[in-house]
């Protein structure tokens, strides 16, 4: 079991995982890109831009040093938004203390390069850290993993006591959050990442007033899409009916306080895609991602509709109630 952990990025998931992990006794600190921010949080012990209501106990530490934060850590956990994870890590690479694992608990997909979150931190670190990769991901919103709901996640590496060492630094001793293992990094990843896009579609219908069984239909053929492009990918079949798979896109397409769901309720209630983008204080990683799948769909050609059709709300205008009616309008065919 890890013992002191470093963790990259002071937003809602990378702050409740350091209130956990300090609840164990291990020693677990926060590192963010904004200096002020991070005293304002560390001052106010709550972080009210991304986890507001919750007490920070005083045993977790906030590390603005990029080299301090790293010393004598023996995990990092790269907690990051996709697309600002390039920046982050150039920024930090020459601290990475060599041999130290890392664990992401980011969700997405890069645009351009369109790689995993361990995939661009394998480019940026490797080989010259020797850094051995992981990812934690499954339904974990942050807002009630801080009410200490029960929880599960999955932890998942190519290295199997890598995935089992982390699998108990997170759930030993701790009855509201159980992490099984995986060695499906590529579906795991995969999935985590697309379901944020059927999460926007979800919020979409729910905003348009389109019905549960509309909604139902999405979940399913929205889940059949992600399997479809895993697959070509190399994932693992079974990984996309498990936590990080099925469980992961019911709750981001049910929480009332998801952001992608939330994002996608505004633009189905009327409002434009700027102002939906306006009024959501956190990253909606589901935007981005969305870029990435249609571009990976076009690589593997992939039939994608919904998620085409989010990408057509999203980027082109196209009208909301189009949009469906023209996924209702395709070529029948069997399920």
């Amino acid at each position: 079991m890890f013992k002191n952990i470093a963790i990259i990025g002071d937003g809602g998931m990378g702050t409740v995982l350091g209130m956990l992990l300090v609840t164990k006794g291990i020693a677990a600190r926060i590192w963010g890109y904004d200096r002020r921010q991070l005293e304002k949080i560390a001052h106010n012990r709550e972080n009210k831009k991304f986890l507001p209501g919750y007490k920070i106990p005083k045993e977790l530490k906030f590390e603005h040093d990029d080299k301090k934060i790293m010393s004598d850590s023996d995990l990092i956990v790269s907690a990051v938004p996709c697309q600002f994870m390039r920046q982050i890590w150039n920024r930090l690479k020459e601290h990475v203390p060599e041999g130290v694992p890392i664990v992401s608990v980011t969700k997405g997909i890069e645009n351009d390069t369109l790689l995993r979150p361990s995939e661009i931190l394998a480019e940026i670190l490797s080989p010259a850290r020797n850094v051995r990769l992981a990812v934690l991901s499954g339904p974990t919103i942050a807002d009630e993993l801080a009410r200490k709901l029960p929880a599960t996640a999955c932890s998942a590496s190519q290295d199997e006591s890598l995935a089992r060492e982390i699998q108990h630094t997170f759930s030993d001793n701790v009855p509201w959050f159980r992490v099984y293992t995986n060695t499906d990094i590529v579906g795991v990843e995969l999935a985590g990442a697309m379901k944020n896009v059927i999460a926007i579609a979800a919020g979409i219908i729910d905003g348009a007033g389109a019905g549960d069984n509309a909604k139902a239909a999405l979940l399913t053929r929205g889940l059949a899409e992600i399997k479809r492009l895993g697959i070509t990918m190399g994932a693992r079949p079974q990984t996309f009916s498990g936590l990080t798979g099925l469980g992961d896109l019911v709750t981001t397409c049910i929480s009332p306080t998801g952001r992608n769901r939330s994002f996608g309720e505004r633009i189905g209630s009327g409002q434009t895609v700027e102002q939906a983008r306006n009024a959501t204080e956190s990253v909606v990683e589901g935007i981005a991602t969305c870029e990435s799948v249609i571009a990976l769909a076009g690589r593997y050609s992939v039939e994608m509709p919904i998620t085409q059709a989010v990408y057509d709300v999203l980027f082109k205008n196209k009208p909301v109630h189009t949009a469906i009616a023209d996924l209702m309008k395709r070529r029948l065919k069997a399920e």
